[in-house]
């Protein structure tokens, strides 16, 4: 098990050249930027010396070039071509030392470079080119080793908690952590399968994700980080740093790592890419009910996720004896769009997302009896609330359906119920269960069930729960149970005497069928 981390270092920004004029060596020599001003904040990634005409051919972008003009005195075609080639090769700059063969800065390579958008620099003090160079050099040198160093600490450190077992939010958690940015796991067709970062920030990049999520600009230079996730051969997912704000060599090195983490992590978990899916409904659903995550704060990630939200109507069901894979399934068969995850009391909670002129009702019942149909016992039940066509309204949704999946749980087999549960079907079942928590139905259920609860027949209590729920009657009650109408009679006269009731007086038998009903809530 690894300890907490502390922060990776972030590395030293990358030069550019703005910050290269700034050095105390180049500031001897008197620069003047006297084109391309717009343009210094381009990286340098290596100075070279070049005094050749034909210098960008050597070039492979980057670099800062330290001339004299010594080969270009006196030919203006020579200096406006040696700007060109410069800019053809992607320089980040020309850097002109005044002197013999210029005394002042050429017109004609001033006007080329602005025309180029490449910043061209003059010093006006004689300045040795091996002192900017040595000075540049080492600090690069210097960067590029701390980005090996960060590369295998980064690596080390998700290694670790790969196989300490971490959860794929604790990776993520901790390359946002240390991007400082949003992160984003999504599957090729751009649908969110996991987030992390603070959630503000997470959330204003959901709210408009169909849209951001393919635009063309999205690349390393505006702080839109990709990094594929693929493994044998297989391209399945991306990783994205959504406006990471530092170094771009830092944050590509972060998203690389942690592409190769997420990978490493769903190999050896033996998980495929719908599981991470199943988790990012679990989440989102799991939140839709608790409540303390408001509905519209979490609009942005259902739409990001996927979910159809705009003009639609929503069914919150709750299903139970069927695992999610079976639901998403039949989902997928008959063409509706939906999230499907399995909740903590172990229904499986589904949000249909339909048309508003979709008949809500009958698509419901088509995906019951779909459910239902060359499937082995048991069969499932299958809850629903009344269609939502307010986002707001889908928490209370899924939570009536959730309470009305519990409620047919703590119900006996005998009872009759449609294919389709809702919350008129389970009347005071449903009411009992809301309220078995209260101390009051507790202590009541307890009181009015004592002589049984307390004795050690625990047929007689079966027999009771059976005989109230098939509304008292004698002959379904015996033969449920395989006795005679005799040995029925015996154990209901046993009942009765026990509880000190008549069972044949409707309001007694009422008073034993709520305590019935509480007890068996509690108990479950």
């Amino acid at each position: 098990m690894t300890t907490a981390s502390q922060p990776w270092e972030p590395l030293e920004p990358a030069l550019s050249v703005r910050q290269v004029l700034t050095l105390e060596r180049v500031l001897a020599g008197e620069p003047e930027v006297v084109a391309g001003a717009g343009q210094l904040d381009r990286p340098v990634r290596w100075v070279h010396v070049a005094e050749a005409a034909d210098v960008g051919v050597m070039l492979s972008g980057g670099e800062m070039v330290l001339t004299t003009g010594v080969l270009l005195a006196g030919d203006e075609e020579k200096q406006a071509e040696y700007i060109r080639s410069l800019h053809r090769a992607e320089a980040s700059a020309v850097v002109l030392g005044l002197g013999r063969a210029f005394p002042a800065p050429p017109d004609v390579m001033r006007r080329a470079a602005e025309r180029c958008g490449l910043p061209l620099v003059v010093l006006h003090r004689p300045f040795p080119f091996a002192e900017l160079t040595e000075e540049v050099q080492c600090r690069l040198v210097r960067r590029k080793f701390a980005a090996v160093s960060l590369s295998e600490a980064v690596r080390t450190e998700l290694t670790a908690l790969i196989t300490a077992g971490a959860p794929l939010q604790r990776l993520l958690d901790e390359v946002a952590r240390h991007s400082a940015c949003p992160v984003v796991v999504t599957n090729l067709a751009h649908r969110v399968l996991a987030t992390a970062g603070e959630r503000p920030a997470v959330d204003d990049v959901l709210r408009d994700w169909d849209r951001i999520a393919r635009q063309a600009g999205g690349s390393a230079g505006d702080g839109w980080i990709r990094a594929e996730l693929a493994g044998r051969g297989e391209r399945w997912g991306r990783l994205v740093l959504c406006g990471h704000r530092g170094d771009s060599t830092t944050g590509r090195l972060l998203a690389d790592r942690a592409a190769e983490a997420l990978v490493l992590h769903r190999m050896l978990g033996g998980s495929a890419a719908a599981s991470w899916e199943e988790q990012s409904a679990q989440s989102l659903l799991t939140d839709l009910v608790s409540g303390v995550v408001s509905a519209r704060q979490l609009l942005p990630r259902a739409r990001a996720a996927g979910l159809p939200v705009n003009r639609r109507a929503f069914v919150p069901l709750a299903v139970r004896d069927r695992t999610p894979a079976q639901l998403d399934r039949v989902l997928r068969l008959l063409g509706l769009s939906g999230l499907v995850a399995e909740l903590a009391d172990g229904a499986t909670a589904v949000l249909l997302s339909l048309a508003r002129d979709q008949d809500a009702e009958a698509l419901t019942a088509h995906f019951a009896a779909r459910l239902r149909s060359g499937q082995r016992a048991p069969a499932p039940v299958v809850a629903a609330a009344d269609p939502r066509v307010a986002w707001d309204d889908v928490p209370a949704g899924l939570r009536e359906a959730r309470h009305v999946a519990a409620a047919v749980a703590d119900s006996p087999a005998v009872l009759d119920l449609p294919p389709v549960v809702r919350l008129k079907d389970v009347h005071l079942r449903g009411l009992i269960r809301l309220l078995r928590d209260d101390p009051h139905v507790q202590s009541f259920a307890e009181r009015e069930l004592d002589g049984l609860l307390c004795g050690p027949d625990e047929d007689l209590l079966a027999v009771l729960r059976t005989y109230l729920a098939t509304g008292r009657n004698k002959s379904r009650t015996a033969q449920l149970h395989h006795v005679s109408r005799p040995a029925l009679y015996r154990r209901l006269e046993a009942i009765q005497a026990r509880l000190g009731v008549d069972l044949d007086d409707f309001e007694q038998a009422a008073s034993v069928h709520i305590a019935l009903l509480a007890h068996d809530a509690q108990q479950r």
